[in-house]
């Protein structure tokens, strides 16, 4: 598999450990990273024309991930 850039584990590398534990401790939680883990790989799909989509359709991806990603950081400062 190619490298993926955009992982939680690269966004938030100092975190990782308190990542897997919010992922298994809090389903809320857990949702919102699988979700970022989904839409960042169809992105990264669209990106590299593996999958390629519709400009729109893949900014409104980009953005959706864009806010999990600021959900998530705010909860990893929080816990």
């Amino acid at each position: 598999m190619s490298h993926v850039p955009h992982e939680l584990s690269e966004e938030f590398p100092s975190q990782i450990a308190l990542i897997g534990k919010l992922v298994s401790e809090d389903p809320e939680f857990a949702e919102m990273a699988a979700e970022y883990m989904k839409l960042n790989q169809r992105v990264h799909e669209a990106d590299t024309y593996v999958k390629p989509m519709e400009e729109l359709a893949e900014h409104q991806l980009k953005k959706r991930r864009a806010f999990l990603k600021d959900e998530i950081n705010r909860r990893l400062a929080e816990a």
